[in-house]
Parts: C-alpha cells; sequence; structure tokens
C-alpha cells in the first residue's frame, strides 16, 4: 500500500495546481439570491454569488429583444425610421406597456425607447412580429443567439419575460453570468444606451411620457442603463451599466426581496469596482508610436500614430502586468491616404490580451515619381560599390 503514496501525493498536487484560482471576493454580502460584477473591456469577474443559478429574469428578458432588433437593424433588414403596424396580440400584453391600440402605427425607434425606458411588453411584442414576422419566428432566433454566445444557463419563452399563464410551461429563465455576457454583447450599440440612460422622454408626438424604470440613472453617477425586471416569481432585479473614468462595469443582481435592495445592491458592487480598478492611459490621442519607411513613397518616411485615447482597465497594484505589443504591416506601399491603417497595437495583462486598437499613417503619403525612383536604385547601388571596393 505504501508504494502507491508517492503517485497519489503527485496526483493530489497535479490537480490541486489545475483548479481555477478564484479571484478574491469583496468582505461584503449581498441578500439577493444570485449576483455579479464583471468588467467591461477585460471581462474580469469581480465579485459573484450564486452566478449559474437559473432564475427567471422578468423583464431583463428585454435585453436579448433590444439585440435582435439591433442587428436587424445593423444588416439593413430594418430601420429605426420604419412604421410598424401594431397586431391585437401585442396590444394584449399586460403588466409594464405603453398601451398600444390594435392598428396604432408606432415607429421601431419610439418602440425601443418603449422597451429600453419603461420596459414595455407590448413594444417587445410589435418590435418581434415586425422584425421576424410572428413572435414565435422571434423567440427562436433569441434562443438560437443564446446558443450562439454560449449562455448556457439561458432559456426564452417569451419576448419581454411575463411568466406563463399555464404553471405548468417553463417561462424564461437565465443567469447572472449569462446576463453579464448578454449585456456586454449590446455593446456592440451604442445607441441602445442613449435610450437606457434617458430619465424622461416622449412618444405620441409628445402626449405619453416614458419614465425610466431604473432609477440609478438619475442617482448614481455614471449610470447609463440597463434593465430592471419584476414578477411575483422572479422577485425584484436589475443588470446594471456603467462608465466613467474610462471604466466600464456590468452589475447583476437577481431575486432581491425589494426594489430598494436590488438598487442598493447594484452599488455596492459598482462602487467596489470603481474602488478596485484604475485605468491605466497607454497611449494619448494623436500620439507618435513609431516613424517607418514607406515602399516607393515621394517622402518615404510617415509616422504611425494612435488615432485616439488609447487607456485599459487595471486593478490597482497590478500596473506591472500590463505590457503592449506593436505590429507594423509589411510590405506597405505608397499611395497612402492620412488615417490609412498601418498596423495595430495590441495590449496584454499578463499572457490575457484585453485589448486591441488599430494604428495608422498621420499623413498623405504620395507615390514616387519613376526618376526618384531610378535614383533611389542608383544611389543604393553606388553604396554596395563603395562597401564591395573599399
Amino acid at each position: 500500500m505504501n508504494n502507491f503514496k508517492g503517485p497519489v501525493i503527485i496526483l493530489l498536487l497535479f490537480v490541486l495546481i489545475s483548479l481555477p484560482v478564484l479571484a478574491e471576493q469583496p468582505d461584503f454580502e449581498l441578500t439577493a439570491s444570485s449576483s455579479l460584477l464583471m468588467e467591461v473591456d477585460t471581462g474580469e469577474i469581480l465579485f459573484s454569488k450564486n452566478e449559474h443559478h437559473k432564475l427567471p429574469p422578468a423583464s431583463m428578458s428585454k435585453i436579448m429583444t433590444m439585440i435582435l432588433v439591433m442587428e436587424a437593424v445593423e444588416d439593413g433588414r430594418a430601420n429605426l425610421g420604419d412604421k410598424i403596424l401594431v397586431s391585437e396580440r401585442a396590444a394584449s400584453m399586460g403588466g409594464s406597456q405603453v398601451y398600444l391600440e390594435p392598428g396604432e402605427e408606432i415607429t421601431l425607434e419610439n418602440a425601443m425607447k418603449a422597451i429600453a425606458i419603461s420596459s414595455a411588453n407590448d413594444a417587445c411584442v410589435a418590435v418581434a412580429e415586425y422584425i421576424y414576422g410572428t413572435e414565435k419566428d422571434f423567440i427562436k432566433k433569441m434562443n438560437e443567439k443564446a446558443d450562439k454566445l454560449n449562455l448556457k444557463d439561458t432559456y426564452y419563452y417569451n419576448t419581454n419575460g411575463l411568466p406563463p399563464s399555464d404553471p405548468e410551461v417553463t417561462g424564461n429563465y437565465t443567469s447572472a453570468y449569462d446576463l453579464a455576457i448578454l449585456t456586454n454583447e449590446i455593446y456592440r450599440f451604442p445607441k441602445v444606451f442613449e435610450w437606457t440612460s434617458t430619465w424622461i422622454d416622449y412618444i405620441r408626438d409628445g402626449e405619453f411620457v416614458l419614465n425610466n424604470t431604473n432609477r440609478l440613472v438619475r442617482h448614481y453617477k455614471g449610470v447609463n442603463g440597463l434593465k430592471t425586471g419584476y414578477t411575483q416569481e422572479a422577485g425584484f432585479c436589475v443588470t446594471c451599466t456603467a462608465e466613467k473614468n474610462d471604466l466600464k462595469f456590468i452589475s447583476v443582481i437577481m431575486n432581491a426581496e425589494s426594489s430598494k435592495k436590488r438598487f442598493l445592491e447594484a452599488t455596492k458592487l459598482l462602487s467596489y469596482g470603481y474602488n478596485s480598478f484604475t485605468s491605466m492611459e497607454i497611449a494619448e490621442n494623436g500620439e507618435i508610436i513609431k516613424k517607418i519607411l514607406i515602399k516607393n513613397a515621394r517622402n518615404q518616411q510617415a509616422q504611425v500614430i494612435v488615432p485616439e485615447k488609447l487607456a485599459v482597465p487595471v486593478k490597482k497594484g497590478e500596473e506591472e502586468k500590463i505590457s503592449k505589443e506593436i505590429i507594423i504591416e509589411k510590405n506597405l506601399k505608397a499611395p497612402m491616404e492620412k488615417g490609412d491603417k498601418a498596423g495595430k497595437i495590441i495590449i496584454y495583462k499578463g499572457n490575457l490580451k484585453i485589448k486591441e486598437a488599430e494604428l495608422i499613417i498621420d499623413r498623405d503619403v504620395e507615390k514616387a515619381s519613376i526618376f526618384q525612383i531610378i535614383m533611389r536604385i542608383l544611389k543604393n547601388l553606388y553604396i554596395i560599390l563603395i562597401k564591395i571596393f573599399i
């Protein structure tokens, strides 16, 4: 038996070393059933509690609804100025709504405002029917998108998060982790944050007021979204986004006992994030990264610059872990225009790539004349001959 002790100990040590290292958690406790804090640019999770528990998200389901609509706009299949004809099905939705009437026309943008600001259930069905013909087909696309994003804890029964009327039917469910991943995806569409950061807006020619259900938009500096939720089954929920001091965070609270608690605990997470991280500047706007030679150019020398300020989030005390790699494209040839891509800069934290940005040429580069090219060839030939014979 003693002969096995050595291999067993080695195996145990190997298993322990292979286990993922958990990030240090803050010393406060949250009462919500599930919660999570993510830094957006790096995807680093700073705090999590039951982050993979499958729970009903209520109106936070609308994050996926908004993503699919914006993808349709991005693809040219829809336009925010399009007019939607409201169906009886859409008008029949209860809960949070803007009281759409059957046969009423509303622009796609106003419907999205109603969803993003006032969490309108009727507008969700209206946009779903407009984008994919039927709500059923839209829901199918919601679940396909969830699969594409590898949201393993997520299922959609409808577009708005209302519970099924039949208690035997499985309604929407997701997790705090999946909601953070999904919210990170919506950063592709800055227009959404124009709506979700709006405290009050109007539709129907100013006759109907939209009040934001996320009071942190008004009461916590930097909050620009994203979605609240409540049903009796889901409890009080919020997925919150915040951006200030070049830092972006997502906090998720699921199944809190009260509206006050969900907002309090969401801000606890955000404040922890802003107290723990800092923004490290890598390059200023227009900073010269390198001087290079352009082949066949009238004036061969050009400067490679960063087109806009480049900064990365870093945990306080870990600044020394940040490094950068500069890659200049090979065989750059004239002519080139100011702003043309000349390479890229990659930022690492240890071995993890956390950000990548384009590098550009700072000026127009004209092609050299035939005479200039011939003279350069003769000059180079002369230099070679000198080296050979001296």
